[in-house]
Formats: C-alpha cells, sequence, structure tokens
C-alpha cells in the first residue's frame, strides 16, 4: 500500500565553496601556482592583472569573506529574472572581486635558478652504445631496448624474458635469452660502473670487478688484496655481511679483524646507485622545497610572512562587465533575445565561479596565517633559539581550540606545508607531538625524548652499542618514565637500526 508522508530532515552538505576551500587549503604553495593556472583556463571570467586605483577604493568597501556558509541552490525556474543579479553586480564593481599578493617585500628580487643542458644518464649510455662493435642494426635495437628498460637509479629490473616480450611487441624483433644476456654482459662495463646491475650484490661486484681490471694500477697490493676479499665477502656470504655477522665472517674468511675492517671499508667505498656517479645533471632529479611561510627573528621578536609568490593577482574579466552592461541597455530598449539571454546566464555562470575561487584562495591564505601564527605563539621559544629541547607537546585541538577552526582544517594547513625559519625549513606536522610525563611530573613533548635518544645513540660506542633496554634505563636515569617497546618504536620512527646493525669494527 502506498502512502505519502512528509518529514522533516536536518543534512549537513557541503557548498561548493567549502568543497573548494578544503582542496585549495590542502595543497602546498609550489602547486598553488598550477592548480591557479587550471582554473585561469578553465574560466574565461577570471584573469590575471594588477589592480588599478579604482579598484583598490572598491576593495576597502568589500566585506571579507571570513567563513563559508553552508547554502543550497535553489532550482532554477524556467523564467528567471536577471534584473536584480545586473544592477546588483554593475554597482558593485567586478574589479574589486581581486587578490592581491603583498606579503614580501618589494625590495625581493625574482630570483631565477639557470639550467645548465646536459645529456641525460641514458643519452650517456646511448653514447657509449655507439663504441661497441655490433654485428648488426638488430644488436642494436636489442641493446637499445636493454638500455631503456635500465631506471633511474642504473639498475635493470626487468627480467630478460621481460624484455624479449618488449622487443616482440615495439620492434617486431625475435630474440633469445642468451642474446639478452651476451649483450648485457657488454653494458655491464659501460661508465659509470655497476650499470644494468639486476641487484645489489651484482651491482656491488661489478664496480670491485672495474677496480681490479681498470683501475688496477692505482691501487697498492695490500688494497688489491682486500678488494678481493670484499669480493668473497660479496658472492659468498653477502647475507652474513648484511646482518654484520663480523665473527662468523672471520671465521669463514680465515682472516683478522684488521684485514675484514678493510675490506669492508673497501666495500663501503662503493655506490649503491651507479646512475648517480654520472656527473651530467639530467640524470639527477633535484626537489626543491618551497617554503609556505618564513618566519625571522627581529630583535627577539618574531615576524611571520605568509610567501604568496605562487598566487597572482587575480581579478574578473573586464568584459564581462562590458557585455552585462550592454544587455541591460539592450533590455529595458526591449532588443533581447533568447540567445542572448542564455549567454548572460552563461556569463553570471562564470563570474559567480570566479568570485568563489578569489575567494577561496583568499580565505585560504588567512586561514593558512592564522594557523601558523597560532603555532608560532605555541612555540615561541622554539621558534626564538632552535633548542629542540624547548618544543612543548602539541597536538592538532591545542591549535584547533585556539583559532577557532576545525581539527580536519587544521590538519589540512599541516599537511605538506613548510616553515622556513633561522634553523632550517621544517615541516609543520613535525611541531605536532603526544606529550610524556617525567618522574616529577612534569609533561614533555615526545620529540624532545626523541633529540635526547638520538643524541644518546651518537655517543655510544660503536663496537658495544646499546640494547633497547639499556636504552630504557638510559631515559630512565635522566627522568623519563619510558617502556622498551616505546623505546623500540621510537628509534624506528628516527629509521635508527637495532644494535647489532648499529655494531661497527
Amino acid at each position: 500500500m502506498l502512502r505519502q508522508n512528509l518529514s522533516q530532515k536536518m543534512l549537513q552538505k557541503l557548498s561548493p565553496q567549502q568543497i573548494q576551500l578544503m582542496k585549495l587549503l590542502q595543497i602546498p604553495t609550489a602547486t598553488l601556482e598550477q592548480r591557479i593556472k587550471e582554473e585561469l583556463e578553465a574560466n574565461p571570467a577570471l584573469e590575471e592583472g594588477e589592480e588599478t586605483e579604482d579598484a583598490l577604493e572598491a576593495r576597502t568597501d568589500e566585506k571579507e569573506v571570513d567563513d563559508f556558509e553552508e547554502t543550497e541552490e535553489p532550482a532554477r525556474e524556467e523564467e528567471f529574472e536577471l534584473e536584480e543579479y545586473l544592477t546588483d553586480y554593475i554597482e558593485d564593481d567586478p574589479s574589486s572581486y581581486k587578490l592581491q599578493a603583498n606579503n614580501y617585500s618589494a625590495d625581493d628580487e625574482d630570483k631565477t635558478m639557470p639550467i645548465a643542458v646536459e645529456d641525460t644518464y641514458h643519452e650517456y649510455l646511448e653514447q657509449q652504445l655507439g663504441m661497441l662493435n655490433l654485428e648488426n642494426e638488430r644488436e642494436m635495437q636489442i641493446a637499445e631496448q636493454i638500455i631503456g628498460s635500465i631506471d633511474d637509479d642504473g639498475y635493470l629490473r626487468r627480467e630478460p624474458i621481460a624484455i624479449l616480450d618488449d622487443l616482440m611487441f615495439a620492434q617486431n624483433i625475435t630474440a633469445t635469452e642468451a642474446e639478452i644476456v651476451a649483450l648485457l654482459k657488454k653494458i655491464h662495463r659501460f661508465d659509470p660502473p655497476g650499470t644494468g646491475a639486476r641487484n645489489l650484490e651484482e651491482c656491488l661486484s661489478l664496480q670491485i670487478d672495474f677496480k681490479l681490471e681498470v683501475e688496477i694500477d692505482l691501487h697498492s697490493l695490500e688494497e688489491i688484496h682486500n678488494l678481493r676479499i670484499a669480493r668473497r665477502i660479496i658472492d659468498e656470504y653477502f647475507n652474513e655481511f648484511s646482518k654484520k655477522h663480523y665473527q662468523k665472517l672471520q671465521r669463514y674468511l680465515s682472516i683478522s679483524e684488521m684485514q675484514l675492517k678493510a675490506s669492508i671499508e673497501e666495500i663501503l667505498k662503493l655506490n649503491p646507485k651507479p646512475a648517480s656517479g654520472y656527473k651530467g645533471s639530467g640524470s639527477r632529479t633535484s626537489q626543491y622545497i618551497v617554503p609556505d611561510f618564513t618566519i625571522v627573528n627581529r630583535e627577539g621578536e618574531l615576524d611571520l610572512t605568509l610567501n604568496s609568490r605562487n598566487a597572482p593577482d587575480l581579478r574578473i574579466n573586464e568584459q564581462y562587465k562590458d557585455m552585462l552592461q550592454s544587455y541591460k541597455v539592450n533590455k529595458q530598449a526591449k532588443k533581447t533575445n533568447k540567445r542572448q539571454k542564455e549567454a548572460v546566464l552563461f556569463i553570471k555562470q562564470k563570474i559567480d565561479s570566479a568570485k568563489w575561487f578569489i575567494d577561496a584562495i583568499r580565505q585560504r591564505q588567512q586561514t593558512m596565517y592564522k594557523t601558523m601564527y597560532s603555532i608560532m605563539q605555541y612555540q615561541y621559544d622554539y621558534f626564538r633559539t632552535g633548542d629542540q629541547k624547548k618544543l612543548k607537546p602539541m597536538i592538532l585541538k591545542d591549535i584547533a581550540d585556539i583559532t577557532g577552526l576545525d581539527i580536519s582544517t587544521v590538519s589540512r594547513v599541516a599537511n605538506s606545508k613548510f616553515v622556513q625559519t633561522e634553523f632550517g625549513t621544517m615541516r609543520l606536522k613535525d611541531f605536532f607531538s603526544e606529550s610524556l610525563q617525567t618522574s616529577t611530573g612534569e609533561e614533555v613533548s615526545t620529540l624532545e625524548v626523541k633529540k635526547i635518544l638520538t643524541d644518546i645513540i651518537k655517543e655510544e660506542n660503536k663496537r658495544k652499542p646499546f640494547s633497547d633496554e639499556k636504552l630504557k634505563n638510559l631515559l630512565r636515569d635522566r627522568s623519563y618514565n619510558i617502556a622498551r617497546r616505546t623505546v623500540a618504536k621510537y628509534r624506528e620512527q628516527l629509521n635508527i637500526p637495532v644494535a647489532r646493525l648499529r655494531k661497527e669494527l
């Protein structure tokens, strides 16, 4: 039986503005410029441009957008009245919807880094390929396929059978696994040594062979002897070497501790990533961190600035205002038609979208500055001195309570953002930590405990490194109540290996 019931429901829906703001808050300054370019390409009503004096006057009267309220867009009726919109929009100068970033000094220079044009690592390998005496064009194509399969670290991580399939499908060449292996052995002799290795053991062995065959005149008899022992360690006892079972290695190889130490030193001189041995800039991808904030200590007072270099001035296209003005004049003269009305509706949609985006960018800057300022004030002693022991326990809720923002908003601001200080550039996430209670009842940051743990391990005797139990006791001697499993957790978070793997001869 069908029934009709009337009910009320409260639903939480995010407006397009809120969704846009959340996405913009999450991206760092380094990628903001690309996001703005995408919006400029998608929306013709949005354009870059400097503010004029008239726009600055209009901007003083503009109401700042501090919060995006939840709104529900009403259904559009077929006969939509544009008169009110046209009047309000034309009277309210559209050029006032702009974004200008004046958060950096006018004395700052726009500096660009020159990029040297050099051959890439793979181009360097192809040049060496030309010096091989290959029998025919077919072998050259097979060798080129092998070189193309070498990754950016210099390793060949594809199996010969997979390379055979690549040759068949891409170049219609039928080859055998033996041909692949034979050509690979020739590529193994390319510079830098270790190129084309299929695993770490082979990479290190190839480099030792290079020293024993090509650079033998550069080494003394003692060094040659140590290199041969090193080759045996890699070929026969790599598992024991990687686990630092030094006593077993001495017993298996029948050598003294001094000989073992000298041989291991020869291994440590080798390059586990052979491609990094190529000097061309094209072989390495340099990653630059663009700080989102800068904190400067000015005679004891901290000064916070927001990096807005990648946020260009934005405004609404002036031509759209002229189009709306023309439509209003024609409407009053009753010279409009359906096509013109559809065009104006399209313009309205694009202008609203441009306003939303400019407001979202402005709100992003305000929210980021507000959040970072609260973090700076909370960790004021640290930003003045750079002493990690002065970092206070701080969680997302602490900053959310200070700023009045939601915890998720603070999390989005802290995600993938960096702040430049006098002590280096750091991630915002690194300033958040849980608290730990000392034996005196004082609450300290877990970051302080990790710093002390790092210092203890740094100063330990590497021949007899401290176990996690010993580290726990040393921390407790300094009034830090901590369990052994917590020590192990902090050690792993700091990427510090266990005591056995920290041992040195």
